[in-house]
């Protein structure tokens, strides 16, 4: 690969990092100040912004105990450089509403900053392994739920994997999952096929990042031998124009018994993307769908333009 195109790659992965948030987090936070409900992501990053503390609205009410309608406590797990309010200030809401008892915390601190999702995946693991056994104590259930987006979802399936979540989680369910991971379009794979590209992108990016790679160490060793194991139910919920997880089909799960959905199979003129995913309406329904099949809404079918939500996460995430 030539000098200039390789300069010219490094400059697109510089761009599509600035998307998700340049590389800026430690010990794991539940954050409890009770922030307002969001309909867009933009809105909701540069609320988070200002307001780094900030819970979705009714989540981390450690009082909450669950009814026999919904026995199970929903945990909510962001992506990278995500935090519990910005991606979850419309869903949680609405779980809350539906009569869930929501947890959500902020996990892998880059050290030194109000950045999370920055530190490696079994680091941020880790932490949701302690934190479900303390929505467990706190609630007196014997399982949650797991929803995540984007990286949450592979740390919440490294927990289910390969920490013995199985055992206390009934129901997984991923977001825009990086399941086998992402290309970005191409570039990220260039630039980790020459020497130092993963650590660039650690440099510029995160640990994290770099294991959501197609490809990487990471995802291969968490699915070696098979990308679910018994004991939990697994549910994907993608889009055909996920701007981050190209191609876009490296979302699904492989083994049998898993369900993967795909926004644009049961809503074509849906065309909402990586970033908007949880703040989609329809995507919000397929998840309650999937939480309480018994009672399942048919969500409205609605057009969303391609690129909702982006403007408003550039702006956020950078100015």
């Amino acid at each position: 690969m030539s000098k200039a195109r390789h300069g010219s790659l490094i400059a697109l992965l510089a761009a599509v990092i600035c998307v998700l948030g340049a590389a800026p987090a430690h010990a794991a936070e539940v954050p409890t100040l009770p922030g307002p409900p969001q309909s867009d992501p933009g809105t909701a990053i540069a609320y988070a912004k200002h307001h780094p503390h900030s819970a979705p609205p009714g989540a981390n009410d450690f009082s909450c105990h669950p009814d026999p309608a919904h026995p199970r406590p929903v945990i909510l797990v962001h992506g990278s450089d995500g935090s519990a309010y910005s991606n979850w200030a419309a869903l949680s809401p609405k779980l809350k509403a539906a009569g869930y008892c929501v947890f959500a915390l902020n996990y892998g601190r880059k050290p030194g900053t109000e950045h999370f999702g920055m530190q490696t995946m079994t680091e941020g693991a880790a932490e949701l392994a302690v934190f479900v056994d303390d929505v467990l104590s706190a609630t007196g259930a014997d399982e949650v739920d797991l929803i995540g987006h984007s990286q949450g979802a592979t740390v919440a399936r490294y927990y289910v994997n390969r920490l013995g979540g199985a055992s206390k989680v009934h129901h997984w369910i991923g977001l825009a999952s990086p399941t086998y991971g992402g290309t970005f379009f191409g570039i990220a794979t260039a630039v980790t096929s020459v020497p130092g590209g993963t650590e660039l992108i650690e440099a510029i990016g995160s640990e994290a990042l770099a294991e959501q790679v197609q490809g990487s160490p990471f995802l291969t060793a968490l699915n070696a031998g098979g990308d679910t194991v018994p004991g939990a139910e697994y549910t994907t919920i993608g889009t055909r124009y996920d701007e981050v997880i190209q191609p876009y089909t490296n979302v699904a799960l492989h083994d049998a018994g898993a369900t993967n959905i795909l926004v644009q199979d049961l809503c074509p003129i849906d065309q909402t993307g990586h970033f908007n995913l949880p703040y989609d309406p329809f995507s919000q329904q397929l998840v309650l769908n999937t939480l309480d099949p018994a009672h399942v809404v048919v969500p409205p079918c609605t057009f969303v333009p391609l690129g909702t939500g982006i403007p408003g996460v550039i702006i956020a995430s950078n100015f």
